[in-house]
This record gives C-alpha cells, structure tokens and sequence, in this order.
C-alpha cells in the first residue's frame, strides 16, 4: 500500500463503478482483451431473459472490453443473479461452471503467487493427480493462455462470477495473515516504551518497517472486507482492532499493549497531528491506494483510561458516484423525490442517525438536480468526495468558517442550490431555513429518528413554527438493513414473536415463506452481504403546514402523514422482508419494532 500525498489527481471525480474503474462514455467502442467474450455473455443474458436488450449496449461500453469490470457492473447495476451471469460467462468462454456451493480449499493458496491470481482474476479450487483446478471469473482463451504463462503451469478452468471470486480471495490471501509476525518485534517495547515513543519518527521513514507493514495490512484487509471504519481499541490487557462491515463491528485481530503506541504514532504523522498530544481529541486525513483503488482515511483520535482510541473513517472514491435511482428506493418514493428536488426552492431535509447512509443519500440528489444552469454549493464538514461542476467547501473552525459562518457567505455567492452537511445548532438551522425562504434551493442533513421528528428538532432549536413550515418542502428519512447473502439464502421457520411483528407491520401480509442467510465464506459467516437503505418519505402539505404551525405533536404529524398517504420505515422495512431481501430480525434490531 504506497503513501502518498493530495495531488491534483487526487481531486479528480470519483469512479463510477463499485468494484472497477470508471466507465466510459455512450458511443465508445469497447477496448479490452475479452471483447467478444463480453459480447457473448451479454448476449446469452439477454437471451436468458436475465437482461435487458437495450441495457446490453450500455453494459458493453461501460465494461469497456475487460471481463472483469463488465461483470462486476451486470452484477452490480442491472440486478442480474450471480448463478445466471456465471452460466453465461462459461457457455462463451467455454469452460465449465463452478458449484457456488462449494468452497476451495485455502491450504492451495501456497502453491499459486498471489500477484499472479489477483492479476487474472482467478483462485485455486483443488489438486488432483499434481494438477490444480481453478476458479476464474475472467476464464476468456487469452487470459487463460496468458495467467499459465505467468504462473508456470497449466491449469483446469471453472468460470464463476466476480463477487464470489473476490470473496474467496479475501479468504485466501488475507493482509492480516502474517500480522504476528509483525507484531513481535513490539513484544520488548514494554520494557522500553519510552524508547520506542523516541524512536517513532526515525522508523515511520522506513518503508519496511513493522509499524508502516502493520497500518498497511490493517486498512488494506480493511477495504477488502468492505469496512467503512476501523476502530484500533487499547484495552486493559492487549489491543483491539474491529472492522465496521455491514454497521456491524466485526473483531479483526489483537495485537500487545507494546504495539499500540508505534500504531498510533504512525498513524498521527500520517494524518498531520501532533504526536505528543495525547490527552486532547484530535483529528486527521490521509489519502492512499489499495489495490489501485484510491482511499481516503479519516482519523480521529480520543483519549481513553487505557490509552488514545483511534478510529478510521474509510472512504473509498471509486464508490462515490451512486445516483438517486440506485439508493434502493421503491419506485414511488423515487419518483415523488425525483420531482421535489426539482422545485426552484424550498429546504428538503435528509434524517437519520450517524451511519445511516444521509451523505450518499444527498449527494445523490446533487448529482440529480446539478445541470450547468445552476450555482451548486456545498459547506460540509468535512468534504468527503469531490464532485466536478460543484462548489464545495469544508469548514475550518480555527479559521472561523463555522456552518452558520460558511453559509451566510454562500447566499452572498449567487448560488441556486445549497448543501448543508449537517444542521447542528440553532444559527446554522435560521440561516438554511431563511435561505429557504428567499429563492433558494436547501438541501441538509438533521440527526432524527424519523421523517416527523426531524421537523420537530427544528422548532426544539427555537426556529418559529411558521418558518418551519413555510420552508420545509419534504423530509426523508432512512436507515440501513443488511441484505440476506444470496450465495446462502435458505428458507426457515420464523419464531412465534418474529411472525406477529411481521403480521403487524407488513399492512396484513400473507406470506408463508421466509428466509435467511446460512453463513457462507462469501457473508464470513454472518448470513448477510451489503446492505440496502429503508426509507420514509415526509411530503410537507398545506394540512400538516397547519399542525406544524399549531405545534401538533409528533404523533397528531405522523397520523395525519400516514392518512395522506406516507408508508413509514417500518411498513418499507417490512416490504423488504416480504420480497426476500432482509430478515425480520435486521428490521426489528435496526427499527426497533416492538
């Protein structure tokens, strides 16, 4: 994992696709070393029915000519099922397809060079007779030829899809493998932890030092792993490192007390802080690449009894670019927001706790309504991804530009949309609602447990009631459940109490099948893969305008919202279950269903 610092590139857009690079544009002509292989899965998929024909095209262009990449975006932006897609990639590369079901044996992971499989794409399965079969998700002829050749031996070929190779890699060649070996160099520091607090600055110039191997194959295992954060945890006899995967915190590995300060000092100079500072919060940025995908890390520091608790936001640019029509939303839902953030002015709030995806939610609506007729400006704290044609600005508190501060510059820059990061007091909160209120369109995000109880955290703030709702256009609140992993999904018999909360709250469902995850290497064990937002729309009409000026209470808004036609989370949540895609325990732990 090479270092290095903010560059010109490093401002660039972010990529388009999940697990691949960029795409390219409409009318490109694909260039690639699996052209025709591409055109041949593409083809079975449509003849399938698994895929639209107009969408082939589109699809051709994006995956540019590489397997790849064109699989990755089937699976990810088309919807299609990983067992049809690898159907398809064996009939055109005419190569078997491998059994999902199965799991290759790890203990082969000796006898192939990891650069060589990550290269091509492909994974040992098992040996037989000295020769070892393979899984690949990219098996096309000059591939084949081309990976035997860089390994030095030949192979037996099974195609299958890219998500499960990917899986299987981070199962097989894991960064945090040989982190014992790493750690054991600290094993003395205890005897000499002042000595080795001196001796940070000389070994963070050492490329191969253990400490700089050591944050390396933490956040690199960690993006692998699809961790959104990393929390590096002193405890009273060793030290924790747990991976965020999912919104849950998953254990990676414990390390001694005596690597803890070298880890952090590492990760201070990093991140421009102070080393010497122990005792006060602090926070940091770092960018750097993981496996050629660029990453930028946020790093916040707090003092605990046991010593300084780092956490690190991960946040990967080549998933950055996710539009409005693929959050997840039920097509209602999009089309009713589609057309309110549309309107020339007005505020539309986005609510939810910290983790609930309200970022990605607003930048996808300013990838929506930004056209090159409009002022768009953003003052966030801080500016997570970079977004070309929008003006964004990060607070700098020590220079003064607050929220409230940043934003009253703003209105004096012409803009016609503006972005709040986040509506934390009550100047912050008169200024969005005023700049609501003379022209302007004001998008923000507000912590709430729902859609009604984000319009009354503006009138707890002490913003009058008339302002709030002559201002407030709409309110969408949301969470994150996770997906049920679709390489395990079985059916099960729902509990007694898990059958009366879906009875309940699923509008007089009458479905009889359920299902859940097993636990698979693909979900390591959790029965879930990915997850999906659940989200409650709150359109502000002239009737609920009244209540809010007569303060009704949170219930009188809710009733009054649901009669007019809004479904709450709970009743989307519960839609999911309905279409197999969570599980009704995930809705009750994330909603708290009672």
């Amino acid at each position: 994992m090479a270092l290095r610092s903010k560059s010109k590139e490093d401002k660039k857009a972010p990529e388009a696709a999940a697990d691949a690079p960029a795409s390219g544009g409409a009318g490109e002509v694909p260039q690639g070393p699996s052209v025709e292989e591409c055109a041949a899965v593409g083809q079975a998929l449509v003849q399938g029915g698994n895929l639209a024909g107009e969408r082939l095209a589109e699809a051709l262009v994006d995956g540019e000519g590489d397997l790849w990449k064109f699989g990755n975006i089937i699976l990810s932006k088309y919807g299609v099922g990983r067992a049809e897609y690898s159907q398809a990639l064996g009939a055109a590369c005419g190569v078997p397809v491998a059994d999902a079901r199965l799991d290759p044996d790890k203990e082969l992971a000796e006898k192939i060079d990891e650069k060589v499989a990550r290269k091509f794409f492909f994974v040992p399965f098992s040996e037989e007779g000295g020769k070892l079969t393979v899984w690949s998700a990219d098996p096309a002829p000059k591939r084949r030829a081309d990976a035997e050749a860089a390994a030095g031996q030949k192979f037996e070929w099974f195609a299958t899809d890219p998500k499960a190779i990917t899986s299987h890699m981070e199962q097989m060649w894991r960064s945090d493998a040989d982190i014992g070996r790493l750690v054991a160099s600290f094993q003395d520091a205890d005897a000499a932890s002042q000595a080795a607090d001196d001796a940070v600055n000389e070994i963070s110039l050492d490329d191969q030092a253990p400490v700089v191997q050591l944050v390396s194959r933490i956040v690199g295992q960690a993006l692998r792993d699809r961790a959104s954060d990393i929390h590096i945890e002193p405890l009273d006899k060793d030290v924790r490192v747990r991976y965020r995967i999912d919104g849950q915190l998953v254990e990676a590995v414990r390390l001694p007390h005596s690597a803890h300060n070298p880890l952090v000092s590492r990760l201070k100079i990093m991140s421009t802080m102070n080393i010497v500072e122990k005792r006060a919060p602090q926070d940091g940025q770092f960018s750097t690449t993981v496996d050629g995908r660029p990453l930028d890390v946020r790093v916040s520091t707090v003092a605990t009894v046991f010593g300084e608790k780092v956490v690190m936001r991960l946040l990967d640019k080549s998933k950055s670019m996710v539009g409005l029509n693929e959050l997840g939303m039920p097509r209602e839902t999009y089309n009713a927001f589609s057309k309110i953030v549309h309107q020339p002015y007005g505020m539309v709030i986005c609510a939810g706790p910290t983790g609930a995806g309200k970022t990605t939610t607003l930048y996808a609506t300013l990838l929506e309504i930004n056209s090159g007729g409009k002022n768009v400006t953003t003052i966030e704290d801080p500016v997570e991804y970079v977004f070309p044609g929008i003006n964004q600005v990060g607070t700098n508190e020590r220079a003064g530009l607050t929220f409230a501060t940043g934003l009253k510059a703003l209105l004096r820059q012409d803009p016609d949309v503006i972005l709040v990061g986040e509506v934390r007091d009550a100047d912050t909160a008169r200024i969005a609602v005023q700049s609501a209120l003379t022209g302007h369109f004001v998008l923000s995000s507000l912590h709430g447990n729902d859609s009604v109880a984000a319009v009354h955290r503006l009138l707890d703030m002490g913003i009058e009631a008339f302002l709030v709702a002559s201002a407030v256009v709409a309110v969408v609140a949301q969470r994150l459940v996770r997906r049920i992993c679709d390489n395990c999904k079985e059916e099960y018999e729902p509990t007694a109490d898990e059958i009366a909360v879906f009875r309940q709250h699923s509008g007089g469902s009458d479905k009889v099948h359920f299902f859940r995850g097993a636990g698979c290497s693909y979900c390591s064990g959790t029965g879930y893969h990915g997850r999906i937002g659940v989200y409650e729309l709150l359109k502000v009409t002239p009737e609920l305008r009244r209540l809010i000026v007569g303060w009704a209470t949170t219930e009188e808004l809710r009733r009054l919202a649901v009669a007019q036609g809004m479904r709450t989370m709970l009743r989307e949540a519960m839609q999911l279950v309905e279409d197999d895609v969570t599980t009704i325990p995930e809705v009750v732990k994330t909603l708290f269903a009672s």
